[in-house]
């Protein structure tokens, strides 16, 4: 009897070692991995920055090309005016040298035939001289004019070649930048999955009944949560040029994206023992994104967590976060307006879903915005 009892403590005592190096060799492993993941996280958020920064100067091209193409269209109508002036100048000095020619003829027949007064014939003569001079004048600053504007016209031409040909290469670095991206992603995913499944090994060699009756209860809660009817949001904050007070506006906002409201203040975060301090809004990728509010982009750079985040100061200690973006259109210092367009949806920041991360703040807490937004 003894005998089983010592075999079968050195047992368990083997196959507590061996749980031990087991779990130990997975945390190692999972150490290098959460490294790696770092590492991807990082180029993840250089690219998306640069992505960011691409989509911004193509949006300020594109604004160019129609500055350029509205100089041009102008020049070229002017230039039209001027040649119809032109040929209507052309026109009278022609019908003029004709006359002066025709009244030539007749005073010398006049001054054969009648002998008239040879100066009542220069001072004709002198007169359709000045006409001719004054016509011929005009002829030349349309021309020097007309000269002017097909300079302009060549610059704006070749100011919207180069226009164009800065797009094209912005295009074609977005395009390598979104391929990286993918990669970088790619890397991220996969890691991320490795981590997730090491880290449920270790669970699985660690956990005991009080955990799985916390585990079954927690996700209980998140099933309850779940099941609240889901709110799809169709309206955006109201474009207005007024500037109310914050405090005045609780339950007047609107939130900032059309999209499915997919988690709420205060829920359970998936495989996380933490708690949503904001929410979250499943909208397709390009998607826009509208300020809730009057303020100044006091935040506009990518953050680990939130991927391309936007902050806005709206006075009275509140603010606004905005976080998940593709891009962000407005830089620190920015005034905005209720209804601006600040940023283009999509799933920065190692995200696997779509959509706009919406967060308020006062004094630097988070509170629950659902109390200050209108829904349908």
């Amino acid at each position: 009897m003894l005998l089983c009892t010592s075999d079968a403590a050195s047992d368990n005592q083997k196959k507590l070692e061996t749980l031990r190096n087991t779990i130990k060799a997975l945390q190692t492993e999972m150490t290098v991995h959460e490294k790696t993941k770092r590492h991807a996280t990082d180029a993840l958020r250089n690219t998306e920055q640069s992505i960011s920064n691409i989509n911004r100067k193509l949006v300020e091209l594109r604004k160019n090309q129609q500055i350029i193409n509205e100089e041009l269209k102008q020049v070229l109508t002017k230039q039209k005016k001027l040649k119809h002036e032109l040929n209507a100048e052309r026109d009278q000095l022609s019908a003029l040298l004709f006359q002066q020619y025709l009244g030539n003829e007749k005073n010398y027949l006049r001054a054969l035939l009648n002998q008239q007064n040879p100066n009542q014939a220069a001072r004709e003569m002198y007169y359709y001289q000045q006409l001719s001079k004054s016509s011929t004048e005009n002829i030349n600053n349309l021309h020097d004019k007309l000269n002017q504007l097909q300079t302009l016209a060549q610059a704006a031409h070749e100011k919207k070649d180069k226009i164009t040909a800065i797009h094209a290469e912005h295009a074609r670095q977005k395009v390598k930048l979104e391929q990286e991206k993918l990669n970088h992603k790619a890397i991220f995913t996969r890691v991320s999955k490795e981590i997730a499944q090491q880290q449920n090994q270790i669970d699985k060699l660690t956990q005991d009944e009080k955990r799985v009756a916390r585990l079954v209860h927690e996700i209980n809660n998140i099933l309850k949560k779940d099941n609240k009817k889901a709110y799809y949001n169709t309206r955006l904050p109201d474009p207005t040029h007024r500037n109310d007070a914050f405090p005045i506006l609780k339950g007047k906002l609107n939130i900032p994206v059309r999209g499915k409201l997919a988690n709420r203040f205060g829920g359970q975060r998936s495989g996380r023992h933490v708690t949503w301090k904001g929410l979250f809004i499943s909208s397709p990728q390009g998607s826009t994104v509208k300020a809730i509010a009057s303020g100044r982009v006091v935040f506009a750079d990518w953050l680990r967590g939130f991927g391309n985040l936007m902050i806005i100061d709206h006075s009275h200690d509140y603010m606004s976060l905005y976080g998940n973006n593709e891009a962000l259109l407005k830089q620190v210092g920015d005034s905005v307006q209720s209804g601006d367009t600040i940023a283009i949806v999509g799933n920065s920041g190692g995200n696997p879903d779509s959509g706009l991360y919406f967060e308020l703040r006062h004094q630097g807490k988070a509170f629950d915005p659902l109390t200050w937004i209108k829904l349908e």
